[in-house]
């Protein structure tokens, strides 16, 4: 029985069929098949030699070639000849050149072919790869549709049809669960050429996801008639927006919000109940900085300068401060990074208590620097400490110093107490007692009705001052310590101005 013979294939053809289908071009993919037949043949012959094969598109055919270079003096006898013994081979051959001899491509075993294909899908997979970087890298913040396909140690891989995605557990929404053969839209963050893996990475969380959704939803920020300035996220839970318009007719937080909520609802529903606040972009940091601490009411606002990031303090209401702190501090850091700097929330209350106590440290700082004696009239009368009680009647060094324990350390006190209290002290009756209370009414005068006493922060008793005696004390001191000198009252910040002047922060 004859031998069937088997049919004459068109390499060539085969070639540019599989290049269409694999989608790569046919010079990458015949340098691919080269490659594949020279290991191929490499294996087959068991050569150590470098092997070259090329491919004869008119024939359709593989030929192979043992490669030495030719050099004036040989170091790697594997590869290369000198000019004598590469002129025994061909009589043309000159230094720098090649000597190419060829060697069978018939009959390659199965080593040699399992070889060749090893090399020919590695070459592939480095093409297709190749491929994908060149298409995705300019892409980079755009937005992709696709299917989970499967999930790999907490990643998410993802069917684009031609290629895969992951969406890697930190690129992930906490609050989003995904079932497979759901579809999904996620923006790209990474693209690499790594071996292993999908090469397109893309994220769930990325603020760029935020803006091109408003772009998708949002003609006027689509065509350039409203912008983003910058855009925030605590991924799941809430987002700020800072936008601004190119016209003055047009209201940017309007176009971005739509008709009742329309453009904005959709964008919350894709990020599934993320809440968005949508801010009106200010030049002027303190106005922005308002705006960025939304819903909160901002009381006032200062700036401090540390290098290129601002530091702002704000000073709020009482009952704001924690709808300005937001839940977990999540309202002040994301209004942080909105404006890019660094911002500290205080109460009212913190505040005044911050000011009473730089007061009364400078107060006593500037009495301890300039003591007066105590006399009658004086607004600061009977507050120093350390008075000598000895010069009451019936009072010597050691009484006097029992008095002092005891907490009498100041002609107020002295005068506010009674008979009774003034007789614990050891050394003193009743005759005693009255006799001292004499005395210092003598000297102070009686205790104004009304009056009180209060604790300082050791615990021992001082004069309450009311307003006025308060501040001439206060002025008093400051301008009798190392403080700056002002030409005139209006110029003294620590004098009271009236309702009708305006004053300054």
């Amino acid at each position: 029985m004859a031998q069937a013979k088997t049919p004459q294939v068109d390499l060539k053809q085969v070639l540019l069929q599989v290049a269409r289908e694999k989608n790569i071009e046919m010079d990458r993919w015949v340098s691919a098949l080269e490659d594949a037949m020279a290991s191929a043949a490499k294996k087959q012959h068991r050569i150590k030699e470098p092997v070259r094969a090329q491919f004869d598109s008119e024939t359709g055919k593989f030929e192979a070639f043992i490669v030495k270079q030719v050099v004036e003096e040989v170091e790697d006898p594997i590869a290369e000849w000198d000019l004598e013994e590469a002129r025994t081979h061909a009589a043309g051959a000159e230094v720098g050149g090649e000597v190419l001899l060829p060697i069978s491509t018939e009959g390659l075993g199965r080593i040699a072919a399992q070889s060749a294909k090893q090399v020919l899908y590695q070459r592939i997979r480095e093409a297709e790869r190749e491929k994908i970087y060149n298409e995705y890298i300019d892409r980079m913040g755009e937005i992709l549709n696709g299917t989970v396909k499967r999930f790999e140690r907490g990643d998410i891989i993802v069917d684009l049809g031609r290629t895969e995605a992951i969406v890697p557990k930190s690129e992930q929404s906490r609050h989003e669960r995904y079932s497979q053969g759901e579809r999904i839209r996620a923006v790209i963050v990474d693209v690499h050429t790594q071996p292993k893996g999908p090469q397109i990475v893309i994220s769930r969380t990325d603020p760029r996801l935020l803006i091109k959704l408003f772009e998708m939803e949002v003609p006027e920020i689509y065509d350039g008639t409203v912008v983003i300035k910058n855009a925030v996220r605590a991924p799941g839970e809430r987002a700020k927006v800072a936008v601004t318009s190119r016209e003055r007719d047009v209201d940017p937080v309007g176009a971005c919000v739509g008709m009742k909520g329309s453009r904005v609802q959709s964008i919350i529903r894709e990020l599934r109940g993320e809440k968005i606040d949508i801010i009106e972009y200010s030049d002027d940091l303190v106005t922005f900085a308002q705006s960025a601490l939304a819903p909160a009411k901002i009381t006032r606002v200062s700036v401090t300068h540390h290098g290129e990031t601002p530091h702002l303090d704000v000073i709020v209401e009482d009952e704001q401060l924690s709808l300005a702190i937001g839940k977990r501090g999540q309202n002040v850091r994301l209004a942080s990074e909105l404006i890019s700097g660094k911002i500290d929330i205080k109460s009212e209350t913190d505040v005044k208590d911050e000011v009473a106590d730089a007061l009364a440290r400078m107060l006593q700082d500037a009495i301890a620097e300039n003591p007066e004696p105590p006399q009658p009239g004086d607004p600061l009368e009977g507050t120093t400490q350390g008075l000598d009680w000895t010069q009451a009647p019936g009072v010597d060094a050691e009484i006097g110093e029992a008095l002092k324990i005891a907490g009498f350390t100041s002609f107020d006190i002295l005068v506010s107490s009674t008979i009774d209290g003034l007789q614990e002290v050891e050394g003193i009756d009743a005759e005693g007692a009255q006799a001292i209370l004499d005395w210092a009414i003598g000297i102070h005068g009686k205790p104004e009705e009304g009056s009180a006493l209060l604790l300082d922060e050791e615990g021992e008793s001082t004069p309450a001052l009311n307003d006025d005696e308060f501040m001439a004390a206060l002025s008093k001191a400051l301008r009798e310590s190392e403080q700056p000198q002002y030409d005139s009252p209006k110029d003294d910040p620590f004098v009271v101005k009236g309702e009708n002047e305006e004053n300054s922060t």
